[in-house]
Formats: structure tokens, sequence, C-alpha cells
């Protein structure tokens, strides 16, 4: 499991390090493992370090300090480094002395053409996008180069991906001691590029985010067991579907089929539609350990989302079943409940604009919880689902083909179905929405929601298979 956390979290971890290190030696343990993973870079790309033509961007504080380390590191091995300062009366004095002893030299302006780029502009205690003087030379990278973030891309929250200005776009990010929310969370997730952690020996409490992998899924899922019948492994309830939409109860029930759950029982005005497709599904009302309920439901409903809610039972809300919900109802269940709005239904969760979901995706999502009481999956292009007392979790799969019509109605099902096998609310939705993304993946390109809800057993034989035998 990837975990990130807070910068505030991270700099007590590395003042509490530093007080037991001689001075500098962090520094030079970041620039260190900085080092290794551009000279790895370079050697791909071209080959050898030697001869290769490096550019760092060189901001006044400790990441412009990594970046001048790591560079003298790289001009030891033949690279021709140059460092262009953001602020030449406020470079790392010890950094400066370090480049110049290996061969390295000090220019005004951005050369035109170079191999490779190091971002070390600003640290994780950035704020508000990169001001006038860094965003001019973040401008004349040149194209064609490689480009390495020092720790984060500078111009992205590290907290929350936040892009509230100019913003590097980099093709690798090597992190320091933890990953930061910044880096798992768009829009600064998109423009981290491949991530690289280089461990400095941080002692780290609980985690601010977190983010499933393969071994972390595929020790969650459901599995039956030789006394396993179909109620024990768990039974769904579709509440989904209308006159107008019957398609949403036909994909709800097909994600739920494939979630795990012993039976699928579908209540709705689009049975007919159910059975054609699926005719093992149960039809009509009946016990169950978990409801799915909303997708495609129209208007006029919501008596059957309050009937749904006043149970017992495990619940799922989504899509039309989101409208006009009333926290203090929520707030009253003891039993696991799970949204799944997205920005827009999101925002009239919280009463406010869906430019503010988007752009601050991990705060709404933790105020959602909160005030409902709730475990909330906010689907976008990044998935968060958070509950609160606990970690936010960050689903690092998916693809942009995701953006189709019936897709979250294939969620529901395959969430609600895990909510039925016995999973919490939150490994319900990190688990449904992981599932989810790599079932996109493999059809590998333009997708359907059927298509889409097709690949999930072997997107879940995936996670198993690469987890190991084990399931680690």
């Amino acid at each position: 499991m990837r975990t990130a956390y807070s910068v505030e979290t991270v700099r007590a971890a590395e003042r509490e390090l530093m007080a037991r290190l001689p001075e500098g030696a962090l520094m030079l343990r970041a620039a260190a493992g900085l080092a290794a993973v551009c000279a790895g870079l370079l050697t791909r790309r071209r080959g050898r370090v030697y001869g290769a033509r490096v550019v760092l961007l060189v901001g006044p504080g400790d990441n412009g300090g990594d970046a001048l380390y790591a560079g003298a590191r790289l001009a030891r091995r033949g690279a021709g480094v140059t460092a262009v300062p953001m602020d030449p009366a406020r470079m790392h004095a010890g950094g400066v002395a370090a480049l110049r002893a290996a061969g390295g030299q000090l220019a005004r302006t951005v050369p035109q053409r170079a191999d490779l780029v190091l971002d070390g502009l600003l640290g994780i205690g950035g704020r508000g996008g990169l001001r006038p003087a860094g965003a001019a030379l973040a401008e004349r990278i040149p194209q064609g180069a490689a480009v390495v973030a020092v720790d984060l891309p500078s111009g992205v929250d590290a907290d929350t991906g936040e892009v509230a200005g100019t913003a590097v776009t980099a093709d690798v990010t090597v992190t320091f001691g933890a990953y930061k929310p910044g880096l798992l969370i768009d829009p600064g997730a998109s423009r981290a590029g491949a991530l690289h952690l280089v461990d400095i020996g941080l002692r780290l409490p609980e985690p601010e985010v977190e983010a499933l992998q393969h071994a972390d899924v595929a020790r969650l899922l459901p599995e039956p067991t030789a006394s396993s019948d179909k109620y024990r492994r768990g039974v769904v309830g579709i509440v989904a579907g209308s006159t107008q939409y019957p398609g949403a109860a036909v994909l709800a029930v097909a994600g739920a089929l494939r979630g795990g759950a012993g039976a699928v029982r579908y209540v709705g005005p689009a049975a007919d539609a159910v059975l054609a497709r699926y005719p093992e599904t149960l039809i009509g009302p009946g016990r169950v350990q978990a409801w799915a309920i909303g997708p495609g439901l129209g208007e006029g409903r919501g008596g059957e989302v309050a009937d749904v809610l006043a149970g017992d039972t495990a619940v799922l809300v989504d899509a039309d079943g989101l409208r006009g919900l009333d926290p203090q109802v929520l707030r009253a269940r003891t039993a696991p409940t799970l949204l799944t709005p997205h920005a827009g239904e999101a925002a009239a969760l919280l009463g406010v604009s869906r430019e503010s979901v988007e752009a601050g995706r991990l705060a709404a999502a933790r105020r959602l919880a909160e005030r409902y009481g709730a475990t909330v999956l906010l689907k976008g292009s990044t998935t968060l689902v958070a509950s609160a007392g606990r970690p936010v979790r960050v689903n690092p799969t998916g693809t942009p083909w995701l953006a189709t019509a019936g897709s979250g109605d294939v969620l529901s099902g395959l969430a609600g179905s895990l909510l039925a096998g016995g999973l919490s609310g939150a490994d319900a939705g990190a688990v449904g929405a992981y599932l989810h993304g790599l079932a996109a993946r493999r059809t590998g390109g333009p997708l359907t929601a059927h298509q889409l809800a097709e690949a999930l057993p072997a997107a879940w034989r995936d996670t198993r298979r690469e987890a190991g035998p084990d399931g680690g």
C-alpha cells in the first residue's frame, strides 16, 4: 500500500531525524537518491550519463539544495550540468560549492537544449502556484528534455494536489521519505509522472492518505469457502432503473453479479429488461445483506430511498438516490452507508459549486464524510474514498475511457455486492473502485459500460495472480 503524509507530518519527522544526524546529512541522502534516479533515466534514454546535458532549475529552499547536490553527483560522472537560479542571492551555499567543485556551472538563463531538467524551484511548503520568477524559468524548459521534479512538481500543493497557477509538469517525480497527498490526487497527480520514493529514514505515524495495490485488494476480496452457499456469501439488493432508464438497472445488476455476492435481487420497474439479460437475478422484495439504490431512478422516488435508509442493512446510495439526502438521517444509521457522488452531485450535497469541488477534491470528500456520517466515494479523475477518522483512500487505477454512460451504474452494483459480501463501506468503495478502474484498463481503448462489466472477473483474477498465491 502506498501511504501519503501531510507537509506538517513530514516536516516533524524530518526535524526529529535531523536532530540525530550530522548537519547536512539528510540533504545528502536525498540528493544521492535523486541523482541515482536521474542517472538511471539518462542511461535508459541515451545509453550513459557521460556527456549528458543537465539543467538545474534552482529555488531558494532545500529543494534547490537537493538539486544542486544531485547535479554535483551527475557532474562527477561526466554530465554537463548548468544551474539556473530563481534568485541568485538565495541559493544554497553548500550546494553551489559542491556543484562548482564537480565542474558544474551557473547561468542566468535556461539553455535551449537539455537531455534532463531537474525542477528544484519549490518544495513541499510551496502554496498558490509558481511566482513570476519561477514561472518564467518553468516556461523555458527545453522541448524534448526529461523533466524530473524534486520531491514535488513546483506549483502543486503537496497536501491537496491543487494547482492554483503555473506549475511544472514532470515526467518523473523523486520524492523523499514519504509520498505526499498531492502526488496521488489530481490535478497534481497528473503533473507528477512516474513516482520514485527515496527512503531517507523518517519515522512516520498513521498516514493521511493511502492507495491500495494489488496485494491489498487481494486480501480484501471475499472468497467462498467449502461451506458457503449463495445466502452465506451475501445477497445484494438493487433498486435502480425506471421506465425511462431501464438500462441503468441492467448495468447495476451486471456489476453486482461480478462483485462476489452469492445472489443479486432486483426491485424496480425494469425487471423484464434485467431478466432478459441476466435470468439468474432474483426478482422482488426479500432479505438482503446490502442495498445499492439510485442509478436511473428518475424523479419522485425519494420514498424508496427513505425506506432503504430506514433499515438496519448496509446501503450504497448513488445518482438519483443522492437527491435531498438528510444528514441527520444518515448520521443516525448504525449500518454502513456508502455514498458515491460525482463532483456535481457532491457539490449539491455540500451546497457549493462544482468548480470548488473539482479544485479541492480531498477537502470535499472529507467534508462530505463528516457532514453525512457516511463513507463517501467521490468519483472523478482521481476517485477518493473518505470516512471520518481514517485515512482517505486514493484509487490508483482507471483510465479516461471510464467517462462513458453507465460506468457509474456498474460501479454501484459492484461496490454494493462487495458490501453484501461483508466488506466495510471503506473497503467496498476502495476495492470496487480499484477493480472498476483495472477492468477499464484491460479493455485497452474505447469501452461501453457492458464491456466494463464483462472485464471485471479478469480484473479480479489479475489482483490475485499478481499478489501471489497467499495474497502477498
